[in-house]
């Protein structure tokens, strides 16, 4: 897969993280760090059951605060320890499709200057979908997330 900077499906974040790869790579593959930085605060995660592998399942439940549940089903497509998660909604469970697939996540680790380059691309099926969500709040959402990211992996190292 590529990451076409051009692609106008795509919406991304990107951050200098002043921690190892290795930190960002344990918040987002060990459930226990991502349910306490996913969703932006004052949503909560009250579920992360991740099978990290190509073809594993991932359930992400974000619970709003009015105790409305938001589940999140997906697959990883690829897998590259402390470099590249690739995960998609398209597949629900073992290459069951989606009734309405909307995005592939592609995250990156980089190791830079004092840190680590961290990118999150959110890339949609459709220019309706990227609106869709640019107008949920794509930008102060994930920013948010990544703000809660990196206060959780400050102490990882």
């Amino acid at each position: 897969m590529t990451e076409d900077a051009d692609d106008p499906r795509d919406l991304v974040l990107t951050r200098l993280i002043h921690v190892p790869r290795r930190a960002l790579w344990r918040a987002w593959t060990e459930p226990d760090l991502l349910r306490q930085w996913f969703a932006p605060k004052p949503y909560t995660t009250p579920v992360a059951e991740l099978d990290v592998r190509p073809g594993g399942t991932s359930l992400i439940v974000m619970r709003s605060p009015e105790g409305q549940d938001l589940p999140n089903p997906g697959v990883y497509l690829e897998v590259v320890p402390e470099a590249r998660l690739v995960v998609t909604d398209a597949y629900t469970r073992a290459w069951v499709p989606s009734p309405k697939p909307f995005l592939t996540v592609i995250l990156t680790f980089a190791d830079e200057a004092g840190g680590t380059r961290y990118t999150a691309r959110a890339r949609h099926w459709t220019l309706e979908d990227r609106a869709t969500h640019e107008a949920m709040g794509f930008h102060q959402g994930w920013g948010l997330c990544a703000d809660q990211l990196e206060a959780v992996v400050k102490g990882l190292g």
